[in-house]
């Protein structure tokens, strides 16, 4: 799923656009996080159904906003950064989480660790995910929302 919307509105960074970054950017990860925050207080549900019908946009912020580095792309296409990248599954109500980057810059190797760490935030953050190994050997979270 490409980052897109509104222009100006705020992108969850998937993996699948630009590379982003600094001050700024960090200050509007923690806003929209904190948003996201007061929407779970108020539904009393984690994740809330806002975050069940925008899966992917809600994974990738749980990610960013852990800190946890969002794959890239420049405008050709081309993987310019490795990371995570959060992209809609085969399966309905839920999301895969990848992790990959340039090629020769070695994101299968660290695959394994990396998805590890994201299974445990998005764990923190109420979401349900399991390492899968896919074709050719690549490893993957499959995400769900949890109870």
């Amino acid at each position: 799923m490409a980052e897109s919307g509104a222009e100006g509105a705020f992108q969850a960074a998937t993996g699948d656009g630009p590379a982003r970054g600094g001050p700024a950017r960090e200050a509007e990860v923690r806003a929209a996080f904190a948003g996201l925050i007061q929407i779970r207080r108020l539904t009393g549900a984690a994740p809330a159904p806002w975050e069940r019908g925008r899966m992917v946009w809600a994974v990738a912020l749980a990610l960013e906003a852990a800190g946890v580095p969002a794959s890239a792309v420049d405008a050709d296409g081309e993987r310019t950064e490795t990371g995570y990248r959060v992209r809609a599954s085969d399966r309905p109500g839920a999301v895969r989480v990848e992790w990959t980057g340039p090629p020769g810059e070695g994101a299968r190797l660290s695959a394994d660790e990396r998805l590890r760490e994201c299974a445990r935030v998005l764990a923190e953050a109420g979401w349900e995910a399991l390492l899968y190994r896919g074709a050719g050997g690549r490893r993957f979270l499959e995400v769900e929302a949890g109870g």
